[in-house]
């Protein structure tokens, strides 16, 4: 009888949790090892203050631009799971009400919002991909698997980085900000990784000022959706 609890204990235990189990048939012991999993995290910051360019150059609605926008990566995430990372209650109800879970960052601040989610989800994901969640084109987003072991998508301008993924684990400094790219990139090779940089992709196309969506058609991107080339 306890060897047929045994076994159906391992049975169980082989088809839950984040790692995969395989029965030793030399000690009949279950040995776990990991399986490879990958997530999406989109840092976000509450919409009522998101964009401030835009809201100087006079854009009206600029907090629901920046809903539309979010909306739209999230749902581009799957199938992969996806966390929004934030600070404040209105982007926790949001991540949930659109099938995110949600990791409360106590830093402000990109860079250390993205740290926090680096450290905190490396004990359950081998890989992570960080999206912002302006992009103005997300499709894709949960289906991209990255030949390289950091790929960097950079924006239009090929200064920004727009998608970041790379493996979990290690030491790796976050550099969001001016010629993120670049110092991505940089990083990379300082620890010894290969890395791709991406200047072509639709996911280039952010939207910070009201320029941007002039810009897409200009560089060859797809059309802008009515609605939102209006709002803007």
């Amino acid at each position: 009888m306890i060897d047929i609890l045994r076994v159906a204990l391992r049975v169980e235990a082989r088809s839950i949790g984040p790692y995969s189990g395989e029965v030793d048939p030399l000690d009949g012991d279950l040995h776990f090892a990991p399986a490879p999993r990958r997530v999406v995290v989109v840092p976000l910051r509450s919409f009522d203050s998101a964009k401030s360019r835009l809201r100087a150059a006079g854009t009206s609605n600029v907090a629901s631009i920046a809903e539309q926008l979010a909306r739209a990566v999230l749902a581009s995430c799957k199938p992969l799971p996806v966390v929004v990372v934030c600070e404040t209650d209105d982007i926790e109800r949001f991540a949930v009400a659109n099938g995110a879970a949600v990791l409360r960052s106590p830093h402000t601040g990109l860079n250390a919002a993205v740290n926090f989610a680096y450290e905190h989800l490396a004990h359950d994901y081998h890989r992570i991909a960080i999206a912002h969640g302006d992009l103005r084109f997300p499709d894709g987003l949960g289906r991209f698997e990255p030949t390289a072991t950091v790929t960097i998508v950079a924006d239009r301008h090929g200064t920004g980085t727009n998608v970041l993924s790379l493996p979990t684990g290690l030491p790796f400094r976050f550099h969001y900000g001016p010629g993120s790219a670049r110092r991505h990139a940089r990083e990379a090779e300082r620890l010894g990784l290969e890395v791709v940089t991406i200047t072509d992709s639709p996911w280039r196309f952010d939207v910070d000022v009201p320029e941007d969506l002039t810009a897409i058609e200009a560089n060859g991107g797809p059309t802008a959706p009515h609605s939102l080339g209006t709002a803007l």
